[in-house]
């Protein structure tokens, strides 16, 4: 394969997954990972995607919403098999908090209709948990953002401050292991801060394309949530590094 054909479909990957590894790309165009980082280097510096910590983060859609429609296609399994996870550590009578990722939204779906009570900034999740009677549903408000269907601002950031809940259920762009949790929007990274802030848990749920990655805006550290959600594709090398740090560690099948 010439250069210049695996620069193209090397930007084709990234616009399509918003977010890749070097590993994963080096098996895909068999060649060796510094190849790839030179690679990587040359599309930054025509801009074209952007280098991230271990990958590169596509440059057309890093601070924008993405369109809830785009997002339910991205990596569908591997959110619908880490939201069963998720579903599997709420019990009757929790009082949850969830953001407005496609993964909290797949959560909503296959929530069991028990005693809960739900706090979120999606409208899809909150339309979604109305059809199940014993949940409570609360709706932050706030600036309502198109794309993704969510409210964002100081009104949804005022009324989270309101309530306490057992547990946060959220997702985001980039789970780094120096730099924490980052979102690509900076209205929905401040809306996630402020529920890790009133929850007493905060359990994280990416994909292992995630991992390693640093997005636009930071959201906390990794010392500010108890435990992750993701598939089994993660590196060998950063499971452990989480493991090590102390982190909470579930793989969905």
């Amino acid at each position: 394969m010439l250069v210049a054909e695996r620069h193209r479909r090397i930007i084709d990957l990234v616009n399509e997954r918003l977010s890749i590894r070097v590993t994963e790309l080096s098996k895909i165009f068999s060649v060796t990972e510094e190849t790839i980082r030179r690679d990587l280097e040359k599309l930054e510096k025509d801009q074209l995607l952007k280098r991230s910590h271990g990958g590169a983060i596509c440059v057309e859609k890093e601070q924008s919403e993405i369109s809830y429609l785009e997002r339910e296609i991205v990596n569908i399994d591997e959110k619908k098999a880490i939201a069963k996870e998720a579903v599997r550590m709420i019990v009757p009578g929790d009082q949850i908090v969830l953001d407005a990722s496609t993964t909290a939204w797949y959560l909503a779906k296959e929530l069991p209709d028990m005693p809960l009570t739900v706090l979120t900034n999606s409208i899809k999740a909150a339309v979604e948990l109305s059809k199940k009677e014993q949940i409570k549903v609360i709706s932050t408000g706030g600036i309502l953002l198109n794309q993704s269907l969510s409210y964002v601002g100081p009104l949804s950031e005022r009324s989270l401050k309101m309530y306490h809940v057992n547990k946060a259920f959220i997702s985001c762009k980039g789970v780094h292991l120096e730099k924490g949790l980052s979102d690509s929007n900076e209205s929905q990274a401040l809306v996630k801060k402020q529920m890790l802030e009133i929850a007493d848990e905060t359990i994280v749920m990416v994909d292992s394309s995630k991992i390693g990655i640093r997005a636009f805006s930071q959201i906390a550290s990794l010392s500010a949530i108890h435990s992750i959600i993701t598939d089994s594709r993660i590196e060998e090398k950063i499971k452990l590094q989480l493991l090590e740090s102390g982190m909470k560690l579930t793989m969905a099948n």
